[in-house]
């Protein structure tokens, strides 16, 4: 399926599956840590909600108002520690490929696992020291990814209050602009990347 080959290249995906993960319940606040644009955090939920990785929960607020709000199935957890798996394992590869000081090696390694760093840097697993000295070392600039990631890292704290408080600031996006009708019954049948089809 072209979803799970796209999902399991997509590091946008498994940082907001990862954010939802880490209680960040709304639009508003995962965006937040993710620096990701509104727009793109509603695609990949839209995504992630018709594979049933998330699961959508709509909530009576004061006055009446609808709350949305999101959280990560089962299935969505066990795909996240399996990519976390992953990504912990490349991470100590970089370590010990910097530790050689091996700037080609360093580099191959860069140049095939770049879009996975800020994801990374996102999860926490790889340390942001680490990273910025061996950009440092190689003589390389954060690209707008990584620095966004690098940058918001001080914000997760205050989006985590702002989920888990009762506010009723309902300034997330209604329920109908959340489409759930594209591929709704769509499993994980014939799921080949990375190691997910056995669930």
């Amino acid at each position: 399926m072209d979803f799970n080959r796209k999902f399991n290249e997509s590091p946008n995906h498994f940082m907001v599956l990862d954010a939802v993960a880490r209680g960040m319940k709304k639009i508003d606040s995962i965006s937040k840590v993710t620096k990701l644009s509104k727009d793109e955090v509603v695609l990949i939920i839209n995504d992630l909600l018709a594979q049933k990785i998330l699961i959508k929960n709509e909530k009576k607020g004061f006055f009446g108002n609808k709350k949305i709000e999101f959280d990560i199935a089962d299935i969505g957890v066990k795909i996240l520690n399996t990519k976390k798996q992953e990504l912990s394992e490349k991470s100590d590869r970089l370590q010990q490929l910097y530790e050689t000081g091996d700037k080609s090696q360093v580099q191959g390694f860069m140049d095939s696992n770049r879009m996975w760093i800020p994801m990374m840097l996102f999860s926490g697993i790889m340390n942001m020291m680490f990273f910025a000295s061996m950009m440092s070392f190689m003589g390389m600039a954060m690209n707008p990814a990584e620095s966004a990631v690098t940058e918001g890292q001080v914000d997760q704290t205050t989006a985590g209050a702002e989920d888990s408080g009762a506010t009723t600031d309902n300034s997330d996006i209604g329920a109908s602009e959340i489409d759930t009708s594209s591929g709704g019954d769509a499993g994980f049948e014939g799921f080949d990347g990375g190691g997910f089809g056995d669930f």
